[in-house]
């Protein structure tokens, strides 16, 4: 049963990394497009600026999924780095469960802000007649996931040591 969990796992990852690579193509492709069309052709793509903008909510929640899920997100742990061991595992807990808080606060009011913009019917731009709604559905769902990884993180062992901590020469594995 582990191992069936661990592949799923394996399998989700990959999906999210071909995601994420996949909205960077096509953002830099979009952008570069717009660029030569607007400077060699006085023209451009009517949606593509408000379709830019969604690319990069988007890819922005999703990098930021990623690094969580990564255990590389930014982290202040510059004293944790100075506490012994046990301390150390504390101190992780107790930050990590904070920004497991704070991502589900941040995951309760996009909810609002998803439902502002559902009762009042926002579109993406002119050009598009995508609700805003749509698009912004990644706030809440990719803050609630990184409030669960930030506390399954909590309570696993940390991907990455501090280098600190070990002497030089030190095997680390």
């Amino acid at each position: 049963m582990k191992r069936g969990a661990q592949l799923g796992l394996e399998r989700l990852q990959k999906v999210e990394d071909w995601l994420l690579a996949t909205l960077v193509l096509t953002l830099v492709a979009l952008a570069g497009a717009q660029i030569i069309l607007r400077d060699f052709f006085d023209t451009g793509l009517s949606w593509a600026d408000p379709f830019l903008r969604t690319l990069v909510l988007w890819t922005g929640m999703l990098g930021a999924l990623a690094a969580v899920r990564d255990d590389k997100h930014i982290a202040l742990d510059v004293l944790q780095r100075f506490l012994a061991p046990t301390a150390q595992r504390v101190a992780r807990v107790l930050t990590l469960g904070f920004a497991a808080v704070i991502c589900a606060a941040m995951a309760w009011y996009s909810v609002g802000l998803v439902r502002i913009d559902f009762v009042e019917a926002t579109q993406v731009g002119t050009a598009l007649s995508i609700p805003a709604w749509f698009p912004e559905t990644i706030l809440p769902v990719g803050f609630a996931l990184m409030a669960l990884r930030f506390i399954l993180h909590a309570f696993m062992p940390p991907a990455r040591l501090p280098a600190l901590l070990h002497a030089p020469g030190q095997d680390t594995a």
